[in-house]
């Protein structure tokens, strides 16, 4: 079996998405950032379908080339054929939607990185390992790309792999339209038709528009276009209709396209169908590269289609393996399908970056504790906080599996330190120790503060609330967390939910699940779930099977410490360490008390305090790993 499905070639750009809808792109307030480009679009699309995806381009040496190079690895692509070009910038598209026909983009790809593509790019050894290569038109515009493409597909003919053509025509990146018609889809040229009908015949399947058959084929009259490429190129060809679908010809061309095999329709809302056919070819190839029929590999390019019109952005909008199959056996339940609840959730929860299978968790988000420790200022506590991200990061070593909990509010600078490291960030929200919840004023009433943070930091919330609670005090908090929630996925951040019952009322082995269901009940679907530890296995055992009947792709559980020893908390993570649901912890006060209240009393140095957090964390640590690698010996 190859190390990889498929290796795509072309273009990579940063796309600039107008977050408003409905206007003009000249009076776009702001902007969402995604990996861009027909290639790329398809290699992070087919990864999030299962295959095992590769992307050859270049992109330069700078912020948005960095973006690009990590998102994809995020996605799961291959990212060994992503060159660093020294010598240009990486390509920027901006975009809007200003209706259900008309989305303005402007392409600034002047002298951009991945035009200097070249044939010494082009590794054989990397081709070779790879089932298929799958190239895009706009590449073949340039000598230089022409080249490295023409390579890369000769090197696929003589190592026997599939190859795929995406016509993916844009006159403005053959130089036949202004800079400011980027939305223009079909200029006729006899220079362009002649120069795709040299490469046809290297090609085992082709897709495109009418419009993009009309320049392969050379006419406006869509059977005769499909006629001409079939004289040049044996290749399956797939014609993309819209909402029509789309059909597959195997052989002589019919005299209409409804003669051709064909896929499903999904009767959809169009939101946005910039970056569809990228969506559709990521369906296409993995049914292709499955060796599914036809009609099969259709229904899967139709539906990916069908999710990228109906949303914002191009790779942000494809689904998941997973996804794919929750919708095609539920089926459309709300043509827009952004407003789909189900759907979303699976959307979200299937395609999170990262893996948090681990979760050793320093928190140092504490406010009210650090404030009445004697000799306790905001300006002390900030610096003491540094000093904790300094023993996070002695303790991690760069590993993964590690995090912290930091406000920003007396913990600022040590947040800001944090970003880039590899940590998981926790970022609390809470006014700590409030009853019903209410939240820091930087949050601002309408939740709008959530819009400055970055994306890598997971929205924390504690709420203490119990299920016997007074229906004024639980109306007002399940308020707060839901819209909370909901604010968190406008601005596509993660969200763990705190819950500690016990300091409200006595509890049971079933109380915190009961608080569990009431929140799924209310829609609201967090990430994460932080628990207070528990005294019983029954209790853990509610509290997983309530998760997991209600969101079976949540992240996980980590455990509070509440300030205890660390002896009873070593018997406490060894009991919650049974559970897969369980991660791992988030503790504190057990790591940093001593140090803080020596340090704030001017009695311990940095260097003393941060080795005394360092070794309290890193015994966690060991405590933790070494219970859960006895509970996989049991198993």
């Amino acid at each position: 079996m190859k190390p990889l499905d498929v290796i795509t070639i072309g273009r990579a750009s940063v796309d600039l998405y107008g977050a408003q809808v409905g206007g003009r792109l000249e009076d776009m307030a702001s902007f969402q950032k995604y990996i861009g480009g027909s290639p790329c679009n398809m290699a992070a699309g087919t990864a999030r379908l299962g295959l095992k995806s590769a992307l050859i381009t270049r992109v330069g040496d700078e912020h948005m080339g960095r973006f690009i190079r990590e998102e994809l690895a995020r996605e799961g692509v291959n990212v060994e054929g992503v060159i660093t070009d020294k010598e240009r910038l990486t390509a920027l598209v901006l975009l809007g939607i200003r209706d259900e026909k008309q989305f303005p983009l402007i392409f600034y790809r002047e002298n951009c990185a991945d035009m200097a593509l070249c044939e010494d790019d082009i590794d054989e050894g990397f081709i070779a390992s790879a089932r298929s290569v799958v190239a895009t038109g706009t590449h073949l515009s340039h000598a230089r790309t022409e080249a490295a493409v023409m390579k890369a597909l000769t090197l696929a003919r003589k190592h026997g792999l599939q190859t795929a053509l995406d016509i993916d025509y844009r006159p403005n990146l053959w130089g036949l339209a202004g800079h400011g018609d980027g939305e223009s889809r079909f200029i006729e040229s006899a220079a362009v038709t002649a120069k795709l009908q040299s490469t046809l015949h290297l090609f085992d399947l082709i897709v495109g528009t009418e419009e993009e058959f009309h320049i392969a084929g050379g006419t406006t009259d869509t059977i005769a276009a499909l006629r001409a490429v079939r004289a040049v190129s044996k290749a399956t060809l797939v014609c993309k209709r819209g909402p029509m679908g789309a059909a597959a010809f195997t052989g002589a061309i019919p005299d209409t396209l409804d003669e051709g095999q064909s896929g499903p329709g999904f009767p959809i809302e169009v939101f946005n169908v910039l970056g569809a056919g990228d969506g559709f070819m990521s369906g296409l190839i993995k049914g292709w590269l499955d060796g599914e029929p036809w009609p099969v590999a259709l229904k899967y390019a139709n539906a990916c289609g069908a999710f990228a019109v109906s949303r914002h952005g191009c790779t942000p909008a494809y689904p998941s393996w997973e996804e794919l199959q929750f919708f095609l056996n539920r089926g459309v339940v709300t043509k827009a399908l952004r407003k789909d609840a189900a759907l979303e959730q699976v959307h979200w929860a299937t395609n999170r970056h990262k893996d948090w299978s681990t979760m050793r968790v320093f928190a140092f988000d504490h406010r009210m504790q650090l404030e009445a420790m004697e000799g306790a200022t905001p300006a002390k506590i900030g610096t003491f906080k540094e000093l904790c991200l300094k023993a996070a990061l002695q303790v991690s070593g760069g590993r993964a599996g590690y995090g912290i909990l930091c406000d920003s509010r007396l913990g600022r600078d040590a947040l800001y330190a944090a970003a880039g490291t590899g940590l998981w960030i926790g970022h609390p929200v809470e006014w700590p120790g409030s009853r019903p919840l209410t939240l820091e004023p930087e949050i601002g009433p309408d939740f709008g503060g959530l819009s400055e943070w970055p994306l890598e930091h997971v929205v924390k919330v504690l709420c203490f609330y119990h299920p016997d609670d007074d229906a004024e005090t639980k109306a007002k908090q399940e308020d707060t967390v839901l819209r909370l929630f909901h604010a968190c996925r406008r601005n596509r951040l993660e969200m763990l939910l705190e819950i500690i019952p016990s300091k409200v009322a006595p509890v049971n082995d079933t109380t915190s699940a009961e608080v569990i269901n009431r929140f799924y009940d209310l829609g609201v679907y967090p990430d994460w779930w932080k628990l207070e530890p528990f005294a019983t296995n029954a209790a853990y055992e509610a509290a997983c099977a309530a998760i997991t009947a209600r969101d079976p792709h949540v992240r996980g559980i980590v455990v509070l410490g509440l300030d205890a020893t660390e002896d009873s908390l070593a018997a406490s993570l060894q009991l919650a360490a049974r559970h897969d649901l369980v991660k791992g912890f988030a503790i504190g006060r057990t790591i940093f008390g001593d140090a803080a209240r020596g340090w704030l009393a001017g009695k311990l140095t940095d260097a003393q305090a941060v080795q005394d957090m360092a070794a309290k964390y890193a015994r966690l640590c060991q405590i933790w790993d070494k219970a859960r690698a006895a509970k996989e010996i049991a198993a």
